[in-house]
């Protein structure tokens, strides 16, 4: 399958230096980093699922309520 989409021309010159770099065609690069992004995705549903705001809080409940030290502030 093939699709067509329009990114900003800064985005595209970039990938087209990797794929310059890589000896690989740009539409390679895109791809590439569109399946990463998938699968940092699913990585993040996977995890939510997993979790529960029940456990959650009982972990906030663990923290101690002190306010930060000076260096810990912005």
């Amino acid at each position: 399958m093939s699709i067509s989409i329009s990114v900003p021309d800064e985005l595209y010159q970039k990938a087209a230096a990797i794929a310059k770099s890589q000896n690989v065609p740009v539409d390679e690069v895109f791809a590439s980093a569109f399946l990463e992004q998938l699968a940092a995705w699913e990585r993040l549903v996977y995890r939510a699922a997993r979790g529960s705001r029940e456990r959650f809080l009982a972990v906030l409940d663990k923290v101690a309520g002190v306010e930060p030290e000076d260096s810990d502030r912005f």
